[in-house]
């Protein structure tokens, strides 16, 4: 995708740009500095200070105006092609075994028993709860490999939302979807939600998980830049920006030891 249409993607689109300038300028005291490489994500993947949010916050706060956030945001330190980056299979997990726990609770606590299931930026693990049966899981990734040694997927697809952000199954198909620490990947991410919100069912979940770990030559530039606090803002940015979601929550499900695990929950209008 080139730099003109993810700049048309995304001016008119989200609001609020001001408090990713806020973040910054907290930060660094300077909100034109857009990345923070050397203490966004440390090596170390040591777990931040946890955050103060309630367990759960609603919103369904409707826009009142529109604000460009500005196309640098979206860049990345690698901007080749994705598909060479996922080439070669990752078959370990990404956050610990606390927080993936907690993505499973998250997704025995949202997920319709015996719904359809969509696992976005699937790979060789799905994390769903072991005691529930679904009626069909998809899932979506980059990588055939990991895809195929996924014992939860019923049909799985190579697919990359950075180069088309249009998913490839009809409207209304779906009960459910997840993409679990992966959306700070995403360079078009309100067309990818707002197409989500297309082929999951009206009042079905999409629950959005993430913690402090990441690839950081893939991860976008507003992510390395923004704290856990300006992360779960983010992607509320982005549900309530793509225009097809409601009843928005925030939600900070940190098990207490070990990598936190952060949550954006919404549902289909």
């Amino acid at each position: 995708m080139n730099e003109i249409e993810r700049r048309g993607a995304v001016a008119g689109d989200l609001d609020g740009v001001a408090f990713l300038l806020q973040t910054l300028a907290r930060k660094a005291g300077d909100p034109s500095l857009v990345l923070d490489h050397e203490n966004a994500h440390r090596p170390d993947h040591t777990p931040r200070e946890p955050l103060s949010l309630p367990p759960t916050v609603e919103s369904d706060r409707i826009m009142s105006e529109r604000v460009y956030l500005p196309d640098h945001f979206f860049r990345r330190m690698d901007e080749s092609a994705d598909e060479l980056f996922y080439s070669i299979p990752r078959l370990v997990t990404h956050i610990d075994d606390g927080a993936i726990a907690a993505v499973t609770q998250l997704y025995r606590e949202y997920f319709p028993r015996a719904g359809a299931v969509l696992d976005l930026m699937s790979s060789w693990v799905s994390h769903l709860p072991p005691e529930i049966e679904y009626g069909r899981v998809v899932g979506l990734g980059m990588n055939a490999e990991e895809l195929a040694a996924n014992p939860r997927l019923d049909r799985w697809v190579v697919h990359d939302l950075n180069a088309s952000p249009v998913l490839p199954f009809t409207d209304a198909e779906f009960d459910a979807g997840s993409i679990c620490v992966s959306v700070d990947y995403l360079i078009s991410p309100i067309e990818v939600l707002r197409d989500v919100g297309r082929v999951v069912k009206p009042g079905g979940p999409l629950v959005i998980t993430f913690s402090n770990r990441c690839f950081p030559t893939k991860v976008i530039a507003a992510w390395q830049t923004l704290d856990d606090e300006g992360h779960v803002e983010l992607v509320a940015r982005y549900f309530e920006a793509a225009g097809n979601w409601t009843n928005i929550e925030r939600l900070d499900r940190s098990p207490g030891d070990g990598d936190p695990l952060y949550a954006v929950v919404a549902r289909s209008a």
